[in-house]
């Protein structure tokens, strides 16, 4: 069950490899004209670039990963190695920030004179390669892999843009010290951009409910689903961005199995139209549940038990 946007795999793989290739080349670009300019705006883009280069390569080995068959010891595949590499972007965010924050404080108190034009055409270039490889992978960001690429971009585009607004502004007032407060306010972004990141792609991993899911709601649904008496031991988490499993005790009354079946069916159906929940498993009994004994959420169903 992955999404992965217009085109599938092969056309975000596609994407993904122009968007390494244009990062790189960019990169290179902003540490020749960063160390020439004296530019800590530049340089911190380039840092930040890297931190891209590398969310880049891990999303394009997640996507390769997420699409290789389930075995034996891998029975889900490999669902989670994209939610994993969006971990593992973010933390990088996080670094990129705090070092970003520790070279713009050295600069404010050994300040250095700032060539704002050269500045201005590199984050000018900048502003066209992020802005176009942001809008390739928008298409692709239901998943949570390749959001958090789009995440990295998108800010680089932002980021790179105010450096073309703090380069005209040094060039105004020949105040140097612009240079330094604007690698403070890009480090601020990066660091935003990675906390959504980071709590979604933990919840996944902790097999946690997932965010867009009411867990009371989905056994409410089940209860009213005709023969259904209790509904007990519910548990819904992530398998991967796209990929939702639920599994549950369900309280029915002594029918055959054939008459258990189209119980089983209703549930099945309902749950995967109202909660796109595709993956189930279910286990129908005939006891009470003990919610001592770490059965949760206990929901009685209102429907009256039909006579024989």
């Amino acid at each position: 069950m992955h999404a992965h946007g217009n085109g599938g795999p092969e056309h975000t793989s596609r994407v993904l490899r122009l968007s390494l290739l244009a990062t790189l080349a960019y990169i290179v670009l902003l540490v020749i004209t960063g160390l020439r300019a004296h530019s800590l705006a530049l340089l911190s883009e380039a840092g930040h670039n890297v931190s891209d280069f590398l969310a880049l390569v891990l999303s394009l080995a997640a996507v390769y990963l997420e699409n290789r068959p389930p075995s034996a010891t891998k029975t889900y595949g490999y669902s989670r190695a994209g939610v994993l590499a969006a971990f593992i972007n973010a933390l990088t965010l996080v670094a990129i920030a705090f070092y970003i924050f520790y070279a713009a404080a050295h600069r404010l108190y050994k300040p250095a004179n700032v060539h704002a034009e050269t500045m201005i055409g590199v984050a000018a270039v900048g502003v066209a390669i992020n802005g176009i490889i942001s809008i390739m992978l928008y298409r692709s960001r239901s998943d949570l892999n390749i959001r958090s690429a789009f995440l990295h971009m998108l800010g680089d585009t932002l980021s790179t843009a105010a450096v073309i607004a703090g380069g005209w502004a040094i060039l105004l007032t020949g105040r140097n010290w612009i240079d330094p407060a604007l690698s403070f306010g890009i480090g601020a972004m990066v660091l935003w951009s990675s906390f959504g990141i980071i709590g979604e792609t933990l919840n996944i991993l902790l097999e946690g409910t997932p965010r867009n899911i009411d867990l009371r709601l989905v056994a409410e649904n089940i209860a009213a689903v005709e023969g259904v008496n209790d509904v007990h031991d519910l548990h819904v988490w992530s398998i991967g961005s796209h990929m939702h499993a639920l599994s549950c005790h369900i309280s029915i009354a002594d029918i055959p199995p054939s008459a258990s079946e189209a119980i089983l069916r209703q549930v099945q159906d309902r749950v995967r139209e109202k909660f796109h929940i595709h993956h189930t498993t279910i286990q129908f009994e005939h006891a009470v549940c003990d919610v001592a004994h770490g059965c949760v959420l206990p929901v009685q169903n209102q429907h009256p038990e039909r006579e024989g």
